[in-house]
């Protein structure tokens, strides 16, 4: 007996989803599940999640005319795939109402924040297939009302100058069982307040000597409004206003106030923000914003096999452990785009998980599962040899070549391919076994096997090196199986070859997970989540051999090449005379087996 956890009023799970679970808690129920079978599921519709129901609701009471939703990333790093279920919920919720979504860098620390990330961000919001109203935002933009406000505060006896040190800070804070002491400056005038924070303004004073700070009460439960700071000093180059500032206001003090300005109807964030909201909400009402904005949370993604942490992300860069951001092992959107996922495989992915209140860890098997049939139904087939054998057809003609045509795509008009098929071809090196394990439908000594779209071909002798290697198998072929099959016998096994003087050199990229534990975060005893990186987790394979068609493939193209899984060509590396392909996922979920 298996006890599922499943939210309230989101409908019945789809079978997908609960697939991956049954996998790793029973994988003895479902030896073999076929992607034929996973197709065949139900259509779903959008579950009617709290979210939806909130804008519908406010919609028709007419407490809101129309709904204005914002994205608001801060460009101190890649999106990662947990920023996708935000991006289609804003943009989503936006487009299905009728409203409209903003783009707003929340850029209140100029320290950590690049032009890089800014674009990245950029590009893979519309990579998404969403738009944003208008011209991109930056909080920034808002700079001088929200020092006007400061100052209004200030003159308000709601904010001061503090001179504690952040471990002072720390310290004065107090914790969850004990309440904070204010600090020896809170009661500054409100004269001297205002020269010590236009003295901060005007740069005189190093970073980390003072910051200004709201007087609320150092002794509430929730440690948000134990007098949190609204300015700090830094002087730092900033990738908008240049070196006008050398303060800069605290995300918090920023965020509700940008929402207000651009007259946001509806905050959605993630649940870590939940203890925030009375901060955001205190802000609102001592400060004269042009519009008051409510704050929702929902659960963030949580997706196992994977660290989503900025800081973490930026660790495997910085140390070399991936080759960059966009690494096809990462978790980043741009590192999924380069890996060969599709838009609306990702679209879909964050559909089927699902808006509701309640932390909980997804299945990589699930996102897999929605590339996998993504592809199926749209991407061309083709053949590609990993690891080449070299098979001669004896009794086939010297110098004789056949044109034979196959369709790119078994279920979609998609026009056709042309295989040379001739004397000379390659086929896997593991299609061919001289002591097979029981179940083995591929190459035997003396036995046959059908050539995907061509001959039945039977093993008659295996060439070997000095070191006992097989580097050439002689066949001999039926000429009169091409399409039928042989009299007076059964052939069951198929297998891709390629034709050896037409194919095509390339590099495959097999990738899989970066980590080998479903929990990355846990390492071992003393150690971290670099403790649990996949070893495997990347094999290059150099001399594969793939058919004609393949020449001309462009950067991120996408391919099922037949038995092996689906792959897409390298949107960096790849390009006529040097192909290179990533493999996106394999055609079955062996890590769910």
């Amino acid at each position: 007996m298996i006890d599922v956890f499943w939210p309230e009023g989101s409908g019945l799970p789809d079978y997908a989803i609960l697939l991956p679970l049954i996998h790793t808690v029973m994988p003895a129920a479902l030896p073999e599940m076929s992607p034929e079978i996973l197709m065949n599921k139900p259509e779903s519709t959008p579950p009617a999640h709290f979210l939806r129901q909130i804008v519908q609701a406010d919609l028709q009471s007419g407490k809101h005319t129309n709904i204005v939703t914002r994205f608001p990333p801060e460009p101190n790093g890649y999106l990662h795939i947990g920023h996708a279920k935000s991006i289609c919920l804003n943009f989503g919720l936006a487009q299905e109402f009728g409203g409209v979504c903003h783009l707003r860098f929340d850029d209140t620390n100029p320290a950590k924040e690049e032009q890089e990330y800014i674009d990245a961000i950029k590009q893979d919001v519309e990579w998404l297939g969403f738009q944003w109203d208008g011209e991109v935002r930056y909080a920034s933009d808002y700079f001088d009302q929200l020092h006007a406000w400061a100052i209004e505060l200030i003159k308000a006896g709601k904010a001061y100058v503090c001179d504690l040190t952040p471990e002072q800070a720390r310290e004065y804070r107090g914790n969850l069982t004990e309440p904070g002491k204010n600090s020896p400056f809170r009661e500054r005038s409100v004269e001297e307040n205002l020269d010590q924070f236009a003295r901060m303004t005007a740069g005189e004073f190093p970073d980390g000597a003072k910051a200004l700070r709201a007087k609320i009460d150092m002794a509430a439960p929730n440690m948000n409004l134990r007098d949190p700071i609204l300015y700090r000093i830094r002087h730092a180059h900033h990738h908008q206003t240049g070196d006008k500032w050398c303060v800069y206001p605290s995300y918090d003090f920023t965020h509700g106030q940008s929402d207000a300005i651009e007259q946001i109807t509806h905050s959605i964030c993630t649940l870590e923000f939940e203890d925030h909201r009375p901060l955001y909400e205190w802000f609102l009402e001592h400060l004269p914003v042009p519009a008051k904005p409510r704050q929702y949370e929902f659960a963030r993604l949580n997706l196992n096999y994977t660290v989503t942490s900025k800081r973490k992300l930026k660790l495997l860069v910085d140390e070399g452990h991936v080759s960059g951001w966009d690494d096809p092992r990462m978790s980043t959107l741009s590192a999924f785009r380069r890996r060969g996922y599709t838009p609306a495989s990702i679209r879909e992915f964050c559909e089927r998980i699902g808006v509701t209140r309640s932390d909980g860890v997804v299945d990589m098997g699930v996102l897999e599962f929605c590339i996998r049939d993504d592809l199926d139904n749209h991407a061309p087939r083709a053949m590609c040899v990993l690891r080449p054998l070299k098979i001669t057809i004896t009794n086939y003609p010297e110098g004789q070549v056949e044109q034979l045509t196959l369709p790119r795509h078994p279920k979609q008009d998609i026009g056709e391919r042309v295989l040379p098929f001739s004397r000379e071809l390659y086929i896997d090196q593991d299609d061919y076994m001289v002591d097979p394990p029981k179940g083995y439908k591929r190459l035997v000594p003396g036995g046959e096997v059908r050539l995907r779209g061509s001959y039945v071909i039977r093993a008659d002798e295996a060439i070997t090196d000095a070191d006992g290697n097989i580097v050439e198998l002689l066949c001999s072929y039926d000429p009169d199986t091409l399409g039928k099959n042989p009299e007076g016998r059964k052939v069951k096994g198929v297998i891709h070859w390629v034709p050896a003087a037409e194919s095509v050199e390339c590099e495959v990229r097999l990738y899989d997970r970066l980590f080998t534990s479903a929990n990355p975060d846990k390492g071992e005893e003393g150690g971290t989540f670099l403790d649990n990186i996949n070893p495997d987790s990347l094999v290059v394979l150099k001399g594969c051999r793939a058919e004609p068609s393949l020449a001309d493939a462009t950067p991120d193209e996408r391919f099922q090449f037949e038995r092996e899984g689906y792959f897409c060509a390298d949107s960096k590396d790849s390009q006529p005379g040097n192909l290179v392909f990533n493999r996106t996922v394999t055609l079955r979920d062996s890590w769910g087996q």
